[in-house]
């Protein structure tokens, strides 16, 4: 059985207010995860069905880890808790996103950074010539 209901139909999908979400074929629905105060980007990471409903239940972010195979409960072992302030589905119901308080020292990255996005590419202008892929 499954934890939430298939929609009904595409009309259903984008317009009920019935929760159905549509996990890809590993059973994984993507979640973005911002700062409810400052908006900005934590992380990006992945749930399937029981840490989406562990999600729901708790008011705490669960997620499932694709390396470690299991349910990742974020913060248990770092004290980096997401405290779940809002929770929204796009349109399709194939994306999450999670705006959160953080617990411990406000940390999201494994790296020990505030945020898995701390990387900044320079875009490239035409004067520069046609980008060449390595």
């Amino acid at each position: 059985m499954s934890l939430f209901p298939a929609p009904a139909d595409k009309h259903a999908l984008e317009e009920s207010t019935v929760l159905s979400p549509r996990f890809d074929a590993n059973g994984l629905v993507t979640c973005v995860t911002t700062d409810a105060t400052t908006g900005e980007l934590l992380m990006v990471a992945h749930m399937n069905a029981e840490a989406l409903k562990r999600s729901i239940e708790t008011g705490e972010a669960w997620y499932w880890s694709r390396s470690r195979k299991e349910l990742w409960h974020k913060g248990a072992t770092s004290g980096q808790i997401q405290t779940i302030l809002e929770m929204r589905v796009d349109c399709d119901q194939d994306a999450i996103w999670l705006k959160v308080h953080v617990a411990g020292d406000g940390g999201c990255c494994h790296t020990g950074r505030r945020s898995c996005f701390y990387r900044v590419q320079p875009l490239r202008s035409e004067a520069d010539g046609p980008l060449v892929l390595a």
